[in-house]
């Protein structure tokens, strides 16, 4: 089927408010996406052949061995998650921590650093390390752009510090070496999680009211 851009441009923008339209009603996220996906490939890839085509697709997909990877950091991290190892880990980390300007912040961050080198993927880091630090802080007295702020930022240093969940997915897309992204991005994700750390403590130091003693 042949179709100008404006037909094109019409097609996504339906197809973009039917998918709204789902997510509002409260169908999950990936069923959302694997109807809008089965629909498209029935309408404009010639009905069953698309169909097919679009089988063959997701199990080339699936079965791509530069993306295996990330299904074992999600596991990685979920294990982590539910065995309290994470717990372990971060208490640990606080009693490794000097007394200094922004502690529990910094705790935060170097906590996600180290679960960026364990589970190499962000949203798991962001979660555990939200459930865990973030009631502490607020009884602490910390304001949310000393405790969110932090935690939220450590889960950015999970793209950037070896291993990399969205670094092998990018160099399976580009085809380009996933060993050489890796070994690229070592010193990026350390001069990041320093200035992170820097500008806590000057923070910290400046405006006390955010993060209390």
């Amino acid at each position: 089927m042949r179709l100008n851009n404006l037909e094109w441009y019409s097609i996504l923008l339906g197809a973009l408010a039917i998918l709204m339209l789902l997510m509002a009603s409260g169908m999950p996220v990936a069923f959302c996406f694997m109807l809008i996906n089965l629909v498209g490939a029935y309408f404009l890839w010639g009905g069953e052949v698309g169909l097919g085509q679009l089988i063959v697709s997701i199990y080339g997909s699936v079965t791509t061995f530069t993306l295996l990877p990330l299904s074992l950091f999600i596991l990685m991290g979920e294990t982590m998650f539910h065995a309290g190892i994470s717990t372990q880990l971060i208490d640990t980390i606080g009693k490794w921590l000097p007394r200094l300007p922004g502690r529990l912040s910094l705790l935060a961050l170097g906590a996600g650093a180290l679960f960026s080198t364990l589970t190499g993927a962000s949203m798991a880091s962001v979660a555990m390390l939200g459930s865990a630090l973030v009631p502490e802080m607020e009884n602490h007295g910390y304001k949310k752009e000393m405790s969110l702020g932090p935690i939220l930022g450590s889960g950015g240093l999970a793209i950037m510090i070896p291993p990399s969940s969205l670094a092998v997915l990018l160099g399976a897309v580009g085809e380009i070496s996933i060993g050489g992204i890796l070994i690229g991005i070592i010193l990026p994700g350390i001069l990041m999680s320093v200035l992170y750390g820097g500008y806590i403590i000057i923070r910290s130091t400046i405006q006390p009211h955010l993060a209390p003693p």
